[in-house]
């Protein structure tokens, strides 16, 4: 089962294999950073599970989580080991 932004612990840093949604969506993501290949990692989520603190080439986003969970991504240690 492949891994999304929203399902990721805590401080873990990951790799942004690709993005769904729509065009627009997609695009806005693009626009922001969201890239395939870039790092990105889940620093909080609000006390009521959504939105989720994200950090990406040293800026700070919030995005729902419904947002994050169509960001599929792969952890550092799985690239490594490729």
């Amino acid at each position: 089962m492949p891994h999304t932004l929203a399902t990721v612990p805590f401080g873990e840093p990951v790799v942004i294999e690709r993005i769904a949604g729509e065009r627009g969506f997609r695009r806005r993501l693009f626009e922001l950073g969201f890239l395939p290949g870039s790092t990105v990692r889940v620093l909080a989520v609000a006390p009521m599970g959504d939105p989720l603190d994200v950090e990406l080439g040293g800026c700070r986003f919030s995005l729902r989580r419904a947002e994050a969970d169509s960001i599929a991504v792969t952890g550092l240690a799985a690239l490594a080991a490729k």
